[in-house]
């Protein structure tokens, strides 16, 4: 399936190409010359670029997509993996056994800290940025992540509530995204499990599994149960039916759904079976 491309286009200026200046967006502004801020005093500062240039978290990599079905989630390969990446696709090509190393691979090398002389602002920016850059994050998963390299809880609230106001975090689009993109291998049940355990607050999680109706939820049920029944042939009925279930329950199913639509299937095969059997002695 052709996807549009949703980089950022060039810019209208002669001579000035490539993406919009994330570190401007987020940027807070000089004070003009002569006026005293105070702590909590300042009014909500204007970004100093243009906020339709940016991408926000739904155009990000793992971000909205179409709606796909159950087999076309199952048939898809690589397209329909989980919107995070992994752990094996950050590891860099040196991983020793210092501790900076090992949070640049728990964390990716492109969430690398800046030069320990920025402050800690400035390092906050910069680690949510670069970690916005590989997929789409939850608010949760980027405090984590300021918090494992020491930022002051103060100052990463303020660069969180920042990145929200600005559209680069988005917590309902990430959810959204999620349950897109797994909704052929999972139920209702693990992707609400999962969207929990990443941070998505309970009303987004609702609103974004709803997207699965009971139908869906079926449909995508029996294109897994498909796709194993041939691994299980030759094996005693009970035993095959253990299994399908067993591996649907793993993947979220409700259990009443997954002994229906293993009977389902085997009941369907059985036939299958009979009516080549019929065409044989032609």
């Amino acid at each position: 399936m052709h996807h549009p491309d949703q980089s950022p286009g060039r810019s209208e200026e002669p001579g000035d190409w490539g993406p919009p200046d994330w570190f401007a967006a987020v940027a807070e502004p000089e004070p003009e010359p002569g006026r005293a801020v105070t702590p909590g005093s300042a009014a909500l500062p204007e970004p100093v670029l243009d906020l339709s240039e940016l991408m926000p978290a739904s155009q990000l990599p793992g971000g909205r997509r179409r709606r796909r079905s159950a087999v076309a989630d199952e048939t898809a390969g690589p397209a329909g993996a989980p919107v995070e990446p992994t752990a094996e696709s950050f590891a860099g090509p040196s991983a020793g056994p210092g501790a900076r190393e090992r949070r640049q691979r728990r964390d990716g090398p492109s969430a690398a800290e800046p030069a320990e002389s920025a402050d800690p602002e400035t390092r906050a920016r910069d680690i949510c940025l670069r970690l916005l850059t590989g997929a789409a994050k939850t608010r949760k998963q980027l405090g984590d992540a300021l918090r494992r390299r020491e930022i002051p809880e103060e100052i990463a609230e303020q660069v969180l509530d920042r990145f929200e106001e600005v559209g680069l975090i988005d917590d309902g689009a990430f959810a959204e995204a999620w349950v897109e993109s797994r909704q052929g291998r999972r139920g209702r049940r693990a992707l609400t499990q999962e969207l929990r355990t990443r941070g998505v607050s309970g009303d987004l999680v609702e609103q974004a599994v709803a997207q699965v109706d009971s139908e869906d939820e079926t449909d995508s049920a029996r294109a897994l149960v498909d796709r194993r029944l041939r691994s299980t042939r030759g094996v005693e009925r009970q035993a095959r039916i253990r299994r399908l279930v067993a591996m649907l329950a793993r993947r979220g199913y409700p259990e009443g759904l997954a002994f229906r639509v293993v009977l389902a299937a085997l009941a369907d095969e059985g036939g299958q079976d009979e009516d080549s059997s019929d065409g044989g002695d032609w």
